[in-house]
């Protein structure tokens, strides 16, 4: 399990502008890095959509949004243009990320036993190390958690 003052693990996926996006890009600036389970469902779309009303207030803060889930590019076009969401979705159709955050787990939903992403937020710092990590996300109230500490 990844933890606070860890080195975040790099990654290059393919975003959903189809330009292969990698955390170096982001050196200098803080980076909010959220694991989702799927586009367009309601948790998720509300959790974008909070991410999309406090864009600015990230911004003035140095800090940029990356949603990244197992969902392909083209269902994540599909999803930030409905929304209208300012910031970039990673695909990570192969699980490589989500295996590399600790974010693809077991989960269980009615009795039923599968394998999914658990909604999980990492901040990274300017220079590349976890800031803080949120587990188990519950989508009320967590974008100001975060912005209360960036």
């Amino acid at each position: 399990m990844l933890k606070t003052g860890d080195k975040a693990p790099d990654f290059s996926l393919f975003s959903d502008s189809g330009e292969k996006i990698s955390l170096k890009d982001f050196k200098g600036k803080k980076v909010i890095l959220y694991f989702y389970p799927k586009d367009d469902t309601s948790g998720c779309t509300k959790e974008a959509c909070s991410f999309r009303d406090n864009i600015k207030v990230i911004s003035k803060k140095n800090a940029v949004v990356i949603g990244v889930s197992k969902d392909n590019t083209a269902s994540h076009v599909k999803f930030k243009k409905k929304y209208d969401l300012p910031f970039t979705l990673l695909s990570d159709e192969n699980l490589d990320m989500l295996k590399k955050y600790d974010v693809w787990k077991e989960k269980s939903m009615y009795g039923k036993k599968y394998m999914g992403i658990v909604r999980t937020t990492y901040v990274i710092d300017e220079k590349g190390k976890i800031s803080a990590v949120f587990n188990k996300v519950k989508v009320d109230g967590h974008v100001e958690e975060i912005l209360s500490g960036l």
